[in-house]
């Protein structure tokens, strides 16, 4: 047992600033004054450093150099988790794109084999695909973008919410009895790659689902006459909203006018990929190569390819550019992910009962270590 003393704890819709958090095992036993610390818990003074929940990343393509397409692996999954923590994500969902029935097969047998080591780290899969619409298809493999199979649907479905916590499709190619029947096993599924009219989206909402992926990119745009994706998703309150706060998938004007217009559910995601925690300068995906090039991932003809963006970055970049306050910032980072995939009543908080999976870092938003699970998380 140890306590964290001297900080500023953001908890959830508190600041708490005379309190210290005192950590057991892999939980958060309790909060509270510095002089009801227990005598036999060793206090370790964080020297008015900020603490947060850890932030919670639901597209992670990959990182570390790795991509997790390219090897479908336990190790892949263990490399991807320690560059997360040097940059304040502890949990998180690898993100497999379109591809084929065998590799989606491979990658629910890893990801629900790692779960039992580690169920607080990865929390799922997020399948981004292959039943996309071949006209906002971005990056992804043409070759492998198709119409669901209900054989694969029903092993995805076998899985569970477990195994699977987000599903990204078009709904305007999916049946809306097929987004029902992810639906009914507590999957969430998100409307991305698509290029629906605003009165398909609105039937996907319908059907089940609960969230857009990478909203703006890849997805029919609001405009007066067609409001499309983005006019629908800003018509129903309840759906959530991923975005890429990089500055290069989506203006930063266009995220604030996101978040005015859907307080408390637009979430902050980095869609990163392998440069991110290395020196490269090029990777493939989609079966194209991208280049990381003055801070964004583009192909040869110009597609961006995922992002070399980090949670702690996009968390600066919502209070440096958006002039958001840093606590709500650090719920689009945390609590909110948390609550879109229903996990919120163990992680996503500073409570008593929760996993301790901290992020600390100073008053200019650099990281200066991290909490996983109970333990402490040097920078390298």
């Amino acid at each position: 047992m140890y306590a964290l003393t001297h900080c500023t704890l953001y908890t959830e819709n508190q600041i708490l600033t005379d309190r210290a958090i005192v950590i057991e095992a892999d939980r958060i036993q309790a909060i509270v004054p510095i002089d009801q610390i227990p005598t036999s818990c060793e206090a370790i003074d964080l020297g008015g450093a900020n603490v947060a929940p850890g932030f919670i990343d639901l597209q992670l393509n990959g990182c570390g150099g790795v991509m997790f397409n390219d090897a479908i692996t336990v190790d892949t999954l263990e490399i991807m988790h320690r560059t997360n923590l040097q940059s304040g994500t502890t949990s998180f969902l690898p993100t497999l794109i379109t591809t084929s029935d065998r590799a989606m097969q491979t990658a629910l047998e890893v990801v629900t084999a790692y779960r039992q080591q580690s169920p607080f780290n990865v929390l799922g899969l997020h399948l981004e695909g292959p039943y996309l619409n071949p006209k906002r298809k971005g990056i992804h493999n043409e070759i492998y973008v198709r119409q669901p199979d209900r054989v694969m649907l029903e092993q995805i479905a076998a899985v569970g919410r477990d195994g699977v916590k987000l599903v990204t499709l078009a709904p305007e190619q999916v049946d809306p009895s097929d987004i029902q029947f992810l639906t009914d096993q507590g999957i969430l599924v998100s409307a991305g790659h698509t290029d629906a009219t605003y009165e398909q989206a609105i039937r996907g909402f319908d059907a089940g689902v609960g969230m857009v992926t990478h909203l703006f990119n890849a997805m029919s745009p609001w405009q007066g006459r067609n409001p499309g994706m983005v006019g629908a998703v800003f018509s129903r309150d309840k759906v959530y909203a991923g975005v890429i706060a990089d500055g290069h998938h989506v203006h930063f004007a266009s995220i604030a006018l996101a978040h005015r217009l859907k307080p408390s559910k637009l979430l902050l995601v980095t869609d990163a990929t392998p440069p991110v925690g290395t020196q490269m300068n090029s990777f493939w995906i989609g079966g194209q190569e991208v280049f990381y090039r003055d801070g964004k991932c583009v192909s040869a003809d110009g597609t961006l390819g995922g992002s070399a963006l980090t949670m702690i970055e996009a968390v600066a970049n919502c209070v440096n550019h958006l002039n958001l306050p840093l606590a709500e910032a650090l719920r689009m980072a945390s609590l909110y992910p948390a609550e879109a995939i229903r996990v919120d009543d163990h992680l996503g908080k500073i409570k008593p009962g929760y996993v301790a999976n901290l992020v600390i870092f100073d008053a200019n938003l650099h990281l200066l270590k991290g909490v996983d699970r109970g333990k402490a998380v040097p920078l390298t």
